[in-house]
């Protein structure tokens, strides 16, 4: 079975849903996230996942995918996961920050120095059985299939950075909740908007800096707005997952469901490390671009380090305080980073 991208614009949904009713040896999974066509989240995580599925199974299992908003926004990846317009979706834990609070615990800022690090404690409370899956996954009726965490962020502004003071007062695009928080910690003013409306922002003006990861710049065309950006810092990440409804993997053959699980679980391995590979390159074509990179003096740098130390801890008495386990959840998470 052949897997198809669909690029075009759609008419309708009658592509997606009137597909017909698909035998255990001819299935066709429909897949959707946000991202941009070629951007290096789906080519690391999401297509090797596909070309194994389709291996393994001969073929038997294919896929229709959806990139670059098609079926939806970012923010509406879980519903449409859950109402199976989409079978598995693209889900960004800041997203959806009042549906998935508890996910943003593998976004606090100085919690790990690579992807692969951060990924795999993830993966250990994401996946069936762990902590957020039985927290928040579960209940909302999905299952994570695989999960990436990105590279440390850094702070990439349209102006000059020269010190700890030059960030107040910046409009900066966050991922929301933790990073939010951090970065007003920090003088800054968080603006919450999903990964592909920065561009724009930036270039009209209402946006005046991005809290990004270095490979995350190129694939949204960011770089002529950028003068400046720090380096060396940890202003958090930004954690993800491509999710299927456990409705629909209960539906499937046993032996399709083991080969999504494995699938999954190898996309994710080999995801994190591709994107730790890629980090340092992705910098250098930054600097070449034109973007000056900024090493803060050390004082301010041990300054921003304890301002962003009690950003977990702040994060998790918030949830306690509103029923949700944070401390249990911030727990599990920083024992799975040991």
């Amino acid at each position: 079975m052949k897997r198809h991208t669909l690029i075009g614009t759609l008419t309708g949904l009658a592509l997606g849903i009137c597909a017909g009713v698909a035998s255990a040896q001819d299935i066709t999974l429909r897949v959707a996230d946000s991202l941009p066509v070629g951007h290096y989240i789906s080519e690391s995580l999401l297509k090797p996942f596909l070309t194994e599925v389709e291996e393994k199974t001969g073929g038997a299992v294919g896929f229709d995918y959806f990139p670059a908003q098609q079926l939806g926004k970012a923010k509406d990846m879980l519903s449409l996961t859950q109402t199976g317009v989409a079978d598995i979706g693209y889900i960004g834990a800041s997203y959806l920050a009042d549906k998935l609070p508890l996910s943003a615990v593998a976004q606090l800022p100085g919690a790990f120095d690579s992807s692969c690090e951060g990924t795999m404690a993830y993966w250990q409370l994401a996946k069936p059985g762990g902590t957020l899956d039985q927290a928040e996954y579960a209940p909302e009726g999905v299952r994570a299939l695989m999960v990436l965490a990105l590279a440390p962020y850094q702070l990439f502004s349209a102006k000059e950075i020269s010190d700890l003071a030059s960030f107040k007062g910046q409009k900066m695009r966050t991922s929301g909740g933790t990073q939010a928080l951090a970065m007003t910690k920090l003088g800054g003013v968080p603006v919450q908007m999903s990964a592909p409306e920065t561009r724009e922002a930036l270039s009209r003006g209402t946006l005046d800096a991005v809290v990004f990861p270095h490979s995350s710049v190129p694939p949204y065309d960011l770089t002529p707005y950028l003068k400046s950006a720090t380096e060396g810092l940890n202003l958090g990440s930004f954690v993800l997952a491509y999710m299927i409804s456990q409705d629909k993997f209960d539906a499937l053959p046993a032996d399709v469901q083991a080969t999504l699980v494995e699938a999954g679980e190898n996309a994710t391995r080999s995801a994190c490390a591709s994107v730790d590979a890629r980090d340092g390159a992705d910098k250098q074509a930054l600097a070449d671009g034109g973007v000056r990179f900024v090493k803060l003096p050390d004082a301010e740098v041990a300054e921003i380090q304890q301002v962003l130390d009690g950003v977990g801890e702040e994060w998790a008495a918030e949830l306690d305080a509103r029923g949700k386990p944070g401390s249990e959840v911030l727990s599990a998470f920083n024992a799975a980073l040991h």
